[in-house]
């Protein structure tokens, strides 16, 4: 989910349902002031994304992202969100038709980096990351954030507002148009590192 403020705060949350961590949610805010922060449930989710896109700050606490039908609630230590989505449009209605196993491939994501780079302004499919790593995203449903209440450290952070400026956790952002997106994310990690264990 990317997701802007009209304070200026831009949010990227992450909820992975499977991974080589088991399941979990992660936060990526940056703030008006461009300080970049992620809130991570452990130290080896923390210690992974660290290494593959950049922050100046990184916390480790409690991440808690619940979902009901199209309301998301997630409270993650300074940082308290309420959403909801709406109705799939035409895209999100196409990429629901990309199989998973295609999602999931590299040359998938070649393919699909210029048409979202023009449709969705900002959002790269594919590039290097931090560490000598190399990320691919294959996109598989599109769903717009309707409204949005949030808080970070008990302030306001005001209506629903575009992901404007772009964040600057890594090679692309989140689309401009707040937005839940559901991908395949596939990290190659650098020559000198180890595959994480399951867990």
């Amino acid at each position: 989910m990317g997701l802007g403020t009209s304070s200026g705060t831009r949010v990227v949350l992450g909820h992975w349902q499977r991974s080589p961590f088991g399941s979990f949610s992660d936060v990526m805010v940056e703030r008006p002031d461009g300080e970049r922060l992620l809130l991570a449930p452990t130290e080896r989710t923390a210690e992974f994304i660290r290494r593959t896109y950049t922050f100046d700050t990184v916390r480790v606490l409690p991440v808690d992202a619940h979902v009901s039908d199209a309301t998301w609630t997630v409270a993650a230590g300074p940082l308290d969100l309420r959403f909801t989505t709406g109705r799939r449009g035409p895209l999100g209605l196409l990429l629901r038709a990309v199989p998973g196993a295609l999602a999931g491939r590299p040359a998938w994501s070649a393919l699909t980096d210029v048409p979202a780079r023009v449709l969705l302004s900002g959002v790269r499919t594919r590039g290097t990351a931090g560490q000598g790593r190399r990320e691919w995203y294959g996109a598989r449903d599109l769903l717009p954030v309707a409204s949005l209440s949030a808080s970070f450290e008990g302030e306001d952070l005001g209506p629903l507002a575009p992901v404007d400026p772009p964040v600057r956790f890594g090679f692309g952002s989140a689309p401009r148009v707040p937005a839940a997106t559901r991908i395949t994310t596939t990290v190659a990690l650098g020559r000198d590192e180890d595959v994480p264990a399951e867990g």
